[in-house]
């Protein structure tokens, strides 16, 4: 019996101890996303399709033959050689034809499949950026998550020590009772948000797990550091966005590949040329012959050439569409660049006056109010109102962090900062 009940209390602590033990800092979490997500084999195996293919660009067209009888009567008896010495009517045909490539067709071809997946490559990286940066969010949201959870517990012992002290005061008489239920609502509302707080790093833990790839449930815990960054000095300008961010570039690599499509339609109005060669066996004496001849398919003719002509239009207007695209996305995010830095110096400077005056200031007055009240110069709602006055800026400060630090995110989403 002891041994049935040994066994599970061992279990469960093994299993408490590994989940405190394994601490993940951001960057490893980053490096698991980008070798274990979904998102990176799909990309890797779609630009494994794309070179594959690329390989066949230079194969020649398939060979054709043919065989058969050729000119041959339907009356059999003719199929003889006569009695005279006349010979026999038909012949029986067997035929080959080969078209060969225009080697100036073929690279181009080649040239377009082979940068075809440059594009695909683009993408990736702009979907592991766009995990990288889910999961940044949900890792400093969690920081501030702890820190929200180290205020009420500190808070907690301030409660408990006023609901104490005020019960003692009241058997006493020393003390109004009113207080004392304000303070008890207001440990029970603590304990309310702990809850909040303790369920939301659950959630965060589960979006991490998810984007690294593996087992959403599995437990682990995060390093609180964290940095700001300053950004007063960066230029968010063409050079910026186009260096660093994935999209933009795989618009270029999209008119790169236009204008290689662009070629191949080109070549495609080159004349090419084949060779039909077909040897034929006769019936009842007549003669073996053969045909030897040169084939060219002309595409450069009105009625022939319309679709190709077309598409080389087409895709000139599609390549200055892009370009277009290009230009509007790089100034928009230059604008939004921009913005997001002016409130990020702004909430910094608004962090810098919490920690410098407010806070410093409203702790004093809670430790000018407890004193006053050990030495029963103030009552227990004005030490009560000092608490909720520094506990409600408290929570101010670390929600002004979190909005700065998701800011800070942001903005290196946008610039994908490597």
């Amino acid at each position: 019996m002891l041994k049935n009940k040994l066994l599970p209390t061992l279990f469960a602590l093994a299993v408490s101890l590994s989940s405190h033990s394994q601490i993940l800092k951001l960057d490893a979490i980053i490096d698991s996303i980008k070798t274990s997500h979904p998102v990176v084999k799909m990309y890797e195996n779609e630009i494994r399709s794309m070179d594959e293919a690329a390989k066949g660009a230079k194969s020649w067209m398939p060979p054709e033959f043919s065989s058969g009888f050729w000119m041959v009567p339907y009356n059999t008896n003719l199929w003889k050689k006569g009695d005279m010495g006349a010979t026999g009517m038909g012949q029986y045909m067997l035929g080959g034809q080969q078209m060969f490539p225009n080697k100036k067709k073929q690279n181009a071809d080649a040239a377009y499949m082979n940068a075809m997946s440059s594009v695909e490559k683009e993408k990736k990286n702009a979907s592991l950026n766009e995990l990288i940066y889910d999961a940044k969010q949900s890792y400093y949201e969690w920081i501030i998550l702890k820190k929200k959870l180290a205020i009420l517990e500190q808070n907690e012992k301030l409660l408990d020590f006023m609901i104490k002290n005020a019960e003692i005061r009241y058997k006493n008489g020393l003390e109004k009772i009113s207080a004392y239920y304000k303070a008890k609502a207001a440990l029970g509302n603590v304990q309310n948000m702990r809850l909040m707080y303790e369920n939301d790093i659950k959630e965060k833990r589960i979006r991490i797990n998810t984007v690294m790839g593996r087992n959403a449930m599995t437990a682990f815990d995060i390093d609180t550091t964290y940095q700001l960054q300053d950004y007063s000095s960066v230029v968010f300008d063409s050079t910026l966005f186009y260096t660093n961010r994935s999209d933009l570039k795989a618009i270029d690599k999209d008119i790169s590949l236009t204008w290689l499509k662009q070629e191949t339609e080109r070549q495609s109005l080159k004349p090419q040329f084949g060779v039909r060669y077909e040897h034929m066996f006769g019936f009842g004496g007549f003669p073996m012959q053969y045909t030897l001849m040169g084939m060219m398919k002309l595409p450069l003719t009105k009625w022939s050439s319309k679709m190709n002509k077309a598409n080389i239009e087409s895709l000139k207007w599609k390549a200055s569409a892009l370009q277009s695209q290009k230009e509007m996305m790089l100034n928009e995010y230059s604008g939004m660049a921009y913005g997001m830095r002016n409130e990020l110096e702004l909430k910094k400077k608004q962090l810098r006056l919490y920690d410098e005056n407010i806070i410093p200031a409203l702790r004093n007055n809670y430790k000018t109010m407890q004193l006053g009240y050990e030495q029963n110069t103030e009552e227990l709602f004005m030490l009560y109102d000092a608490w909720e006055t520094l506990y409600m800026i408290q929570l101010e400060h670390t929600e002004l962090l979190n909005k700065l630090l998701q800011l800070q995110v942001t903005l290196e989403r946008l610039m994908e900062k490597k």
